[in-house]
């Protein structure tokens, strides 16, 4: 659906078929963290992704996260990346730490390699927050890896 009839527009493309993923899921929080995944490799597999196109790795906690998804980027295995977890707000400063730290290390990693990566890493005031937005991420994050790895390879 082009917006203008002399400019080249790139149209989304969002058929996993070839594609290799790779999926880091924090292990903290793990309820949250399975309920991401489950989404997110449902999602996958119903846009053409082959499970065996899959890697899931799972690590302890959020700031492990990025380190993991470099290691990854850098394999060249991947033509993309989706982190998944759940930060929960607490009673002390160390929400934004995690979650600003997980945040701006995904985005490094993602920019350093030029391996996109969708972050559902979720940060919410409360489980019942987290339990609820789940499905949805997850599955937003396996649409958005697949649509970003297609441009990234037309572009």
């Amino acid at each position: 659906m082009a917006r203008y009839d002399n400019i080249e527009e790139l149209e989304p493309d969002r058929s996993g078929a070839g594609l290799r993923i790779g999926i880091v899921m924090s292990r903290f929080n793990i309820d949250v963290g399975e309920g991401l995944l489950s989404s997110c490799t449902a999602t996958l597999v119903s846009h053409g992704v082959r499970e065996s196109d899959m890697r899931i790795v799972t690590v302890p906690g959020a700031l492990e996260v990025p380190l993991t998804l470099q290691k990854l980027a850098q394999s060249g295995k991947y033509d993309a990346l989706i982190a998944l977890g759940a930060v929960v707000r607490g009673e002390t400063y160390h929400f934004e730490i995690v979650a600003n730290e997980a945040a701006g290390g995904i985005t490094t990693v993602q920019l350093d390699t030029g391996v996109p990566i969708a972050n559902g890493i979720l940060t919410t005031d409360s489980d019942d927050q987290a339990l609820g937005r789940m499905a949805q991420k997850g599955a937003e994050c396996a649409q958005a890896a697949i649509e970003m790895a297609n441009l990234l390879k037309r572009i």
